[in-house]
């Protein structure tokens, strides 16, 4: 038996998890061109299918929220059964794995997208540049295109017809990216959201209304116990600015409070404490990210975290990278092992399915 708490097990929505460790979702750019993802992904996350659960990398939901070149998609026939061998194989391997679903709004650039085109967000705000397109190249940015009210109802059918792919491809659930600078991010922000309809910030309820929208939609299609949400209040990654987000947040949380979501997914930073502030307004099951912006978080921080009561499970993004059976590490108390960083974004196996777990590195010797 362990005294520690990150590998006590837990209920998650009509999951059992064997541990409270998450693995945080990190794009890793292997994908076809097409957005089906590439055979080694399915090899990479049954790898790390000891997880409690897995979140996997961003994936957009239609070609209107394409952000990146070879980043994966839940649109087609071809991505379903692409990540249908994902979940197959870490369902094999004993895992949990919920899709993360990421509409890329202004972020993407006409270089970096199937259709070529110019991406849309809440407001004409372009992203900071210059920015990364297709084949390792850099551009200036673009102008989004102002989304109409068409467009935003589009964006949450998207989401709801990607949450049902999810589920034809074996998906345990779903989570919004609602975070780190993306469109759910863009609504809930001040810089991006200068909208002077119901969606903006002048009218009651306005920078809320579409994360309510989306996460409403997509909870009565698939399930509120399959779905899940990120948010990263204040985060100021892509040149994201947040100058009070409390209410904001506090707000959102209140409105979607009473779903029966399977989780929220939250970011805690040094200038807003929104696990301190927002988990007394969250009466369900929510995982805390400790890392971002900050040095990856550690066992030691993980179990501190879980021991202050502000969540009830901890995601670790980097750590997961290098080391595929990091909860047997922490277990064991064993080294961990550094990421091969020349080889993140690339498109093959190295540096992504090639680091040995414990067990082989010990028969090795």
């Amino acid at each position: 038996m362990t005294d520690s708490l990150l590998l006590t097990p837990c209920r998650l929505g009509r999951l059992t998890l064997p541990n409270r460790m998450v693995m945080a979702p990190m794009t890793r750019f292997r994908a076809h061109e097409d957005g089906t993802p590439l055979p080694i992904v399915a090899d990479h996350y049954a790898q790390r299918a000891g997880a409690g659960l897995i979140v996997t990398e961003g994936i957009w939901p239609s070609a209107r929220g394409q952000s990146g070149w070879r980043m994966p998609g839940l649109e087609t026939p071809e991505h379903v059964r692409g990540w249908r061998a994902v979940t197959e194989a870490v369902h094999a391997a004993g895992g949990r794995v919920f899709a993360q679903l990421m509409h890329g709004g202004r972020q993407g650039h006409p270089l970096s997208r199937l259709a070529a085109d110019v991406p849309s967000g809440p407001s004409a705000v372009p992203t900071p540049g210059p920015v990364h397109v297709r084949d390792g190249g850099k551009a200036d940015p673009v102008t989004p295109r102002v989304m109409t009210r068409a467009d935003i109802r589009q964006a949450v059918l998207d989401h709801v017809a990607a949450a049902r792919n999810a589920m034809a491809a074996g998906f345990d659930g779903v989570e919004l990216h609602g975070a780190n600078s993306y469109l759910i991010h863009q609504f809930l922000a001040d810089n991006t959201n200068l909208r002077d309809d119901e969606y903006g910030p002048g009218t009651a309820g306005g920078r809320v209304r579409f994360p309510v929208e989306v996460v409403t939609a997509v909870a009565g299609a698939i399930g509120a116990d399959r779905t899940g949400l990120r948010l990263s209040p204040g985060n100021p990654q892509f040149g994201m600015v947040e100058s009070d987000p409390g209410p904001v947040y506090r707000d959102l949380v209140e409105r979607i409070d009473g779903l029966g979501l399977a989780y929220l997914h939250l970011t805690d930073g040094d200038r807003y404490p929104a696990l301190a502030d927002l988990r007394p307004r969250w009466r369900g099951t929510l995982i805390a990210n400790v890392g971002e912006n900050r040095p990856a978080t550690s066992k030691e921080a993980g179990e501190a975290t879980l021991a202050s009561g502000l969540a009830d499970l901890v995601s670790y993004g980097r750590a997961f990278i290098a080391n595929p059976d990091l909860p047997a590490r922490f277990a064991r108390n064993a080294p961990l092992q550094p990421i091969d960083t020349a080889h993140l974004y690339t498109h093959g196996a190295a540096g992504y399915t090639d680091y040995p777990s414990l067990d082989a590195l010990t028969l090795c010797r």
